[in-house]
């Protein structure tokens, strides 16, 4: 047996915090290189294309470089362990950040949408992080530990974007194309990011937990060993499900409130996703301790109720800018409860062995989805406004409801 194999329950305990640690800290830098491409990626797509049409496709890409790789990332976590992936996802980021700015000097679109997409594909190694956040965690505390390092997203999330002032006069003063000033601070995070997981991230959290499993001493220390295929597919569903609903309709808020409140729309959009972004993550930690307390599934069906609360008040009011904040609050708190606590009931649900293949099909089917949902949400906008969208989102709101029984150990 391997020393690390033999570790007691006191010196797990400990690697346990410290990689919670190292992944919060992981997520706050990676976050910031993420939050300046959301920020202003469709702004150079705009700029490079000459078509504002073509701004969205920025965004698009990101998601669908983050759905492409969370699988290959997943598999490559399985046999080699958490480290790996999530260093090699910040190296996708740096190459991607290195083509957009390329992209930018050489005035080209379809290179400037390449290097987004390598930027998305290092978003699917953060995506990682919220799992590898878990790997030791004992079925009490799986929850917290996830919700935690899920909440460390929501300061690079909001760094990301108040460095695009400073960055651009920085990268000015260095000679960078316009718009790109701060990517400079996010390939200073990068690398941070890159150098503190291949540093502190020892042991590694998945290949010791599978180590712990092969050895017999998981069920010792309280890790959970067991698989529940239905509740696992059931997860997956669920975490989808919430996104898909939670990403359509808040892609099509800042266009409805343009229509709402044109004489004020940066301050009134402004305001309402900033509370969006606190309501999906800066909850998420009361969430990972409800879902410790109370059980996966009823914070998940928690989820759909808060979900379900803002699709109503959408529907209701659709043309109040206060009841449209109100719902994209909700709609944040209602996607934080689904998503941290299935990603916890997907994990439990699934032995060691097969965790990081069936976590790696679940982040691809949830950004995919999201891509797809967010497509198909502007033509429902354009049809029947932006209640309908809100009703039409309800139907999956209620079908991750009903299939909610079959989740639970029989």
């Amino acid at each position: 047996m391997s020393a690390e194999a033999g570790l007691d329950a006191a010196a797990i305990g400990r690697v346990r915090k410290r990689t919670v640690g190292v992944l919060a800290a992981g997520q706050v830098l990676g976050g910031i290189a993420f939050g300046a491409t959301v920020s202003l990626g469709a702004l150079l797509a705009a700029d490079l294309s000459g078509q504002e049409a073509l701004s969205g496709l920025a965004t698009a890409s990101v998601t669908l470089g983050a759905s492409f790789c969370a699988i290959p990332l997943a598999r490559l976590a399985a046999r080699r362990g958490r480290r790996i992936a999530l260093t090699l996802g910040n190296l996708f980021a740096l190459v991607g950040i290195a083509i957009v700015i390329t992209a930018a000097a050489a005035r080209s679109f379809p290179l400037l949408i390449v290097g987004v997409i390598f930027i998305g594909a290092g978003n699917a190694g953060n995506l990682q992080s919220r799992f590898a956040a878990t790997d030791l965690a004992p079925a009490a505390r799986r929850g917290r530990d996830l919700g935690t390092v899920v909440w460390a997203t929501t300061v690079g999330g909001v760094i990301g974007p108040l460095l695009l002032t400073p960055g651009e006069a920085i990268g000015a003063v260095i000679g960078m194309p316009p718009l790109t000033g701060s990517y400079a601070f996010s390939i200073v995070a990068q690398l941070a990011a890159f150098a503190l997981y291949v540093v502190a991230l020892r042991p590694d959290p998945l290949v010791l937990a599978q180590r712990l499993a092969r050895s017999g001493e998981a069920r010792r220390e309280h890790i959970v060993e067991e698989d529940r295929p239905v509740a696992a597919r059931y997860a997956i569903f669920a975490v989808a499900g919430s996104h898909v609903v939670m990403a359509s309709v808040m892609a099509m808020t800042p266009i409805h409130l343009a229509h709402l409140a044109p004489d004020q729309v940066t301050i009134v959009v402004g305001t309402t996703i900033a509370l969006h972004v606190f309501g999906m993550y800066g909850l998420s930690p009361l969430f990972g301790m409800l879902a410790d307390r109370w059980g996966r599934i009823s914070t998940v069906l928690l989820g759909q109720v808060l979900l379900a609360a803002s699709l109503v008040i959408a529907a209701v009011a659709p043309d109040s800018q206060w009841a449209v904040l109100v719902a994209l609050f909700l709609l944040g708190a209602g996607w934080s409860a689904a998503t941290v606590s299935g990603a916890a009931l997907l994990t439990e649900s699934s032995l060691t062995a097969l965790r990081p293949r069936r976590q790696g099909l679940s982040d691809t089917i949830m950004t995919f989805s999201a891509a797809v949902g967010a497509v198909l949400a502007g033509v429902v906008l354009s049809q029947i406004g932006y209640g309908g969208l809100a009703l039409v989102a309800l139907i999956v709101v209620a079908a991750v409801t009903v299939l909610s029984p079959y989740a639970r150990p029989r």
